[in-house]
């Protein structure tokens, strides 16, 4: 009976599931996946129960099909205790908090891990997808906000109060437009998705999505050249806000905003060699694994718990590490 993992990546409007192989050749391996709405309308304790329900008919699948589930990962948004397994805070689906592990263990009956979700799809790029073979990773989506994951030898930095990788509230432009956070001139607030298309408005006059202004910047529509110009620029000063801090030797961008493919990065690997001194210069690529990754970022916390568990019990055996 093959071994899996349940994992569950829990975002404002929607639920992604999956049981992902634990062992053999399947580990890593997607064998089930589903997609279910998140309904954070009907409120924080109606979302804790559809996360609760969905997590046990994903086991009860498990074992239908004939797997062996073993832990489950969960990852969401916010800020995330994950020592601890709480959700302390989440704007998008209203936690306050909440001990997320702890209600799926009592629920399953099966060890569980708790993550954020920019984190854990960025353990996932680093480990699985564009970031493999590199010891220092940094993944960055590019979406409605703009996060980061630090990732080194294959394990997340998340702060002593779990609130790394908020690089999207690095000021760029002093002065600049308000973000949400209350600042003013936050990466977020120019280079994130949202504001692209916001900006374009302001300027054209007319609504766009970020993917309009890069094909319409592609064809040379002023506005959107403006635009697009702001957005490399911001980004490739906040990147290098991460090159010194970090030291990465790959960046891997992902989100909405890099399905622009070459028209984002071409620019922005100029950008950031021409502001370059003493760093050394890090690879810049898109992601790989699309919207699957916090999905399998939350399956490496499954597994990973069940390792460290082996490796408790091996100790409390008498065992060594």
């Amino acid at each position: 009976m093959t071994q899996t993992v349940i994992a569950l990546d829990v975002g404002g409007t929607g639920i992604k599931c999956a049981l992902v192989g634990a062992e053999g050749d399947a580990r890593h391996r997607v064998l089930h996946a589903e997609r279910h709405a998140t309904g954070r309308e009907r409120g924080p304790e109606a979302v804790i129960a559809t996360i609760l329900d969905i997590a046990e008919g994903l086991a009860a699948t498990s074992r239908e099909k004939g797997l062996d589930p073993r832990a489950a990962g969960l990852v969401v948004p916010g800020v995330i205790d994950e020592r601890n397994g709480v959700a302390v805070w989440a704007a998008n689906v209203g936690f306050r908090d909440v001990p997320l592990k702890a209600l799926l263990e009592e629920r399953l009956g099966l060890p569980a891990a708790l993550g954020h979700d920019v984190r854990a799809g960025g353990l996932a790029e680093a480990r699985l997808g564009a970031g493999r073979g590199h010891s220092y990773v940094l993944v960055i989506p590019i979406g409605t906000g703009i996060a980061a994951a630090n990732v080194v030898n294959g394990q997340v930095y998340t702060g002593a109060h779990g609130a790394a990788g908020e690089i999207g509230h690095i000021v760029v432009r002093p002065g600049g437009p308000e973000c949400g956070c209350g600042q003013r001139g936050c990466l977020e607030s120019i280079a994130s998705a949202s504001a692209v298309g916001r900006r374009y408005g302001e300027l054209a006059g007319r609504t766009a999505t970020a993917e309009d202004v890069a094909r319409l910047a592609a064809e040379g529509e002023p506005a959107a050249v403006a635009v697009w110009q702001e957005t490399i620029d911001a980004l490739a000063d906040g990147l290098m806000t991460g090159i010194a801090l970090f030291d990465p030797a790959i960046i891997v961008l992902g989100g909405g905003l890099a399905e622009a493919g070459e028209a984002l990065l071409a620019p922005l690997r100029e950008g950031v060699h021409a502001r370059v001194t003493f760093h050394r210069e890090p690879t810049i690529t898109r992601a790989a694994l699309g919207d699957e990754a916090g999905c399998l970022g939350a399956a490496l916390l499954a597994l990973d718990s069940l390792a460290s568990n082996s490796a408790d019990s091996s100790d409390s055996s008498g065992g060594t590490r």
